[in-house]
């Protein structure tokens, strides 16, 4: 299976800036594909974990904090339909965290972001390593996203849920078109 890659931090604010649409070409023999501008790569051909990633930090032009994810993780979040059918508002963006290691298991959820008051963050709900909830779009929310990290007692990088739907038809691609590949059963909503 795939292995999803990550990167926290990078490309924000003119800090720790490169161009991850490389990485691709210069890690060709493990079919990685790019989605988009903050560091994510799909690993069609990972290998062994501990060779890929070595490879992939001598590739890195510094060094960055990386979370890993198979991608049978979410294909199971989008299979168990997490943000149900609710139309968004157009100021709120469904996202997913995924942590570096497993959070802690004693949180109440749902929870909003803050506790009182007008809320910046809903988080509804968690799976494994994989946080998912709802922000709204506003200058505050980035340090409510933050607020994650100490909520589950792990590191947490966050991608919207448009971002991770990309990796998902890049890996329901890869099981079409594999040899033997089956088809992957779409979903009806």
């Amino acid at each position: 299976m795939a292995l999803i890659v990550f990167f926290r931090g990078i490309n924000v604010g003119g800090h720790r800036t490169f161009r991850p649409s490389i990485l691709p070409r210069e890690l060709g023999a493990y079919d990685v594909v790019n989605v988009g501008a903050a560091g994510t790569l799909v690993v069609r051909k990972p290998g062994t974990r501990a060779k890929f990633v070595a490879e992939l930090r001598r590739k890195l032009p510094f060094d960055a904090e990386v979370v890993f994810c198979n991608g049978s993780d979410l294909i199971r979040l989008e299979m168990q339909n997490p943000f149900g059918a609710e139309p968004l508002r157009s100021d709120v963006v469904r996202f997913v965290s995924i942590l570096s290691k497993a959070g802690r298991d004693k949180i109440t959820l749902p929870i909003a972001l803050p506790q009182s008051g007008e809320w910046f963050v809903r988080i509804i709900g968690s799976k494994n390593r994989l946080v998912f909830g709802v922000y709204r779009r506003h200058m505050k929310t980035i340090g409510y996203l933050g607020q994650i990290d100490k909520l589950f007692g792990a590191r947490a990088t966050t991608r919207s849920w448009n971002t991770i739907l990309s990796v998902l038809r890049i890996l329901k691609a890869q099981a079409t078109n594999a040899p033997g590949g089956r088809p992957v059963k779409k979903r009806e909503t």
